[in-house]
């Protein structure tokens, strides 16, 4: 029996993986670089900004610190967050689902809390979730299990009842890692077919997600 769901929210909960390829795009056409959506998604799309901004310091020999391009993505990409990040397809259908089933609902993400929390109420699903773990929380970042263990700890419920929601490559493997399943809906990115076939189910959507529990 499914008692706890635990979300991702970049490219899973929300829309957000185009508009990080937007916010490096941007940055690296401001320095004089082409920067396409086929390359970000091979190589960047999942990854935190401390370690896509190392490589496009080293690769594009940017006349920037690591330090400044972060503070300069964060200052671009705050603009879009006030233009608001919608929701993914089906997202507010599966939080309804899983609240009327009793389930209790986690999110478990890489981002800083302010900018993610902005981003929940922002849509008006904030209250949907019981549990909030971010990324400054734990030592290591996704493939690593921190993240995902952190947040079922908070939760007091086994793996076994628990389900992860991820979208990348590095998120399925942390939440294997971490020894719990896991539904992937591939965004930007389609992880690799070795990570693909570690998930217990993959779903074109959310609304494909709550049609498969809805079986189980």
């Amino acid at each position: 029996m499914l008692r706890s769901a635990i979300y991702d929210l970049d490219g899973l909960l929300i829309d957000s993986e185009t508009v990080a390829y937007h916010v490096d795009r941007d940055i690296l056409r401001y320095y004089g670089h082409d920067f396409t959506l086929a390359h970000y998604a091979e190589k960047y799309s999942g990854r935190t900004i401390l370690r896509n901004m190392t490589d496009f310091v080293e690769e594009y020999a940017l006349p920037i610190t690591v330090e400044e391009g972060i503070r300069q993505y964060e200052e671009w990409e705050a603009e879009y967050v006030r233009r608001g990040i919608p929701l993914k397809t089906g997202a507010r259908e599966l939080l309804d689902y899983l609240k009327e089933q009793g389930c209790l609902i986690s999110l478990a993400s890489s981002s800083i809390e302010e900018r993610a929390r902005t981003i929940l109420t922002q849509n008006g699903v904030t209250g949907y979730f019981d549990f909030f773990t971010f990324g400054p929380e734990v030592k290591n970042g996704k493939p690593a299990p921190d993240i995902f263990l952190k947040a079922l700890e908070k939760t007091g419920v086994a793996a076994e009842d628990s389900l992860v929601l991820e979208d990348s490559d590095a998120g399925v493997r942390a939440a294997v890692a971490a020894g719990i399943p896991v539904a992937c809906v591939p965004d930007v990115a389609q992880p690799g077919d070795e990570t693909l076939r570690m998930a217990t189910g993959v779903f074109d959507s959310l609304l494909q997600v709550m049609e498969w529990l809805k079986t189980r």
